[in-house]
């Protein structure tokens, strides 16, 4: 399926409903789907409309892929809003880092934009909770399922239709999985607007920060949108200067480098004389390899910590830090919207403009380190510690 959507080909339609199985579906929307995206090409955008497309038709046959479709080259040419209506939903992009890197700049839009509207995050409570101190930003918790066959994970769309659909609302689509990527409809036309993050700024490397403010501008009128968390939790920090650090690589172990890379890394840290505060993630095989890293870090007592708990508290701590390191994920993001400083570590990306599009964007000094080689990345890593480092 892949290599048909890559080449242009019309993949065969048994093949079509075989990845809609729960046995498959898993590796359709890792495989196929995320790789379509990834790559950054406007011209893949209607490949996977067209597939996708077909897919909702199989699993809701009162949407017809025609239809969506010709929605879609409608709604995704960015168009002025000039109302103003009661309540915005802004969706979550439903990913921690794109939650920070492109939802919150959707936010800073709305909120100036609508100073008097109610603004509705609309996403999961995890996500959620980086905006929870702003009594601005409300919450409709709303699933978005990663198992299952595909009529099942696009089972919650009625529910997410209706509350979409309020009177006096419109919808921010910042390219949410919640829609399925601006697929499908969850309210009215006039009132839904879709940030087509993968194909916005054509064949530039501006990194998404920028093209979400930039589509800001042309939606709303509303100049520099910027990324931002506001955290309600704020956990101890154990000692100053505090370096914090991830190696969490949501699930993808192609974004690491192999041991003993993490627990060397980890070292070199500890040798600036800095606290170093490391985030166990979700537990499992991420909080393993953290485990094995402080272990075999030769650190003094008391020099490294973990923490474990929701991952607004982490960001809140990478907010105060004087240094965060980690792979690329969505601590990057929180450190480059808090502007403190950060090296990120690129690994296994799959094009270049991947690398440019998610790259961190923040005011803060950023070191972003692409690995091509493990037997560099050590050095790499360690030549933009020198340059950051200032205590």
């Amino acid at each position: 399926m892949l290599a048909c959507c890559l080449n242009g080909a019309r993949w065969p339609d048994d093949l079509l409903r075989q990845l809609a199985s729960p046995a498959c579906s898993d590796s359709l929307f890792r495989i196929v789907i995320e790789r379509l995206a990834d790559l950054f090409e406007p011209r893949l955008c209607d490949v996977y409309a067209a597939m996708f497309s077909e897919l909702i038709e199989q699993a809701i046959p009162e949407l017809r892929a025609s239809d969506l479709i010709h929605r879609y080259q409608r709604v995704r040419r960015p168009r002025p809003f000039s109302a103003d209506p009661k309540t915005v939903f802004v969706l979550s992009r439903v990913t921690l880092g794109a939650d920070v890197a492109i939802t919150s700049v959707v936010l800073d839009a709305a909120k100036r934009r609508f100073p008097r509207a109610r603004i509705i995050f609309t996403g999961s409570r995890k996500s959620w909770e980086l905006f929870a101190a702003d009594p601005r930003i409300e919450h409709a918790a709303v699933p978005h399922l990663r198992s299952g066959s595909v009529a099942e994970r696009l089972a919650p769309w009625h529910d997410l239709r209706q509350l979409l659909s309020q009177p006096d609302s419109i919808v921010l689509d910042p390219d949410s999985r919640l829609t399925q990527l601006g697929l499908l409809p969850v309210c009215p036309e006039e009132n839904y607007r879709f940030f087509e993050s993968r194909a916005y700024g054509g064949d530039g490397d501006d990194p998404l920060p920028v093209l979400a403010a930039r589509w800001a501008y042309e939606t709303l009128a509303v100049p520099d949108a910027t990324p931002w968390i506001a955290p309600a939790v704020a956990p101890e920090i154990p000692g100053r200067p505090l370096v914090t650090m991830s190696l969490g690589v949501g699930d993808n172990p192609a974004k690491r480098v192999a041991a003993p890379f993490e627990e060397q890394l980890l070292r070199r840290v500890v040798k600036t004389g800095a606290y170093v505060l490391i985030d166990e993630g979700a537990g499992g095989e991420e909080a393993d390899r953290v485990a094995r890293a402080v272990a075999n870090c030769r650190a003094p007592h008391g020099r490294v910590r973990t923490f474990r708990g929701p991952f607004a508290g982490f960001a809140s701590a990478i907010a105060r830090s004087d240094l965060y390191v980690g792979y690329d994920s969505a601590g990057q993001h929180v450190a480059a919207a808090c502007a403190v400083p950060l090296l990120s570590i690129f690994v296994g990306y799959p094009s270049p403009r991947f690398l440019s599009r998610w790259r961190p964007w923040g005011k803060g000094r950023i070191e972003r380190i692409p690995v091509g080689e493990e037997a560099s990345a050590l050095e790499l890593c360690s030549q933009g510690l020198k340059r950051l480092i200032v205590w």
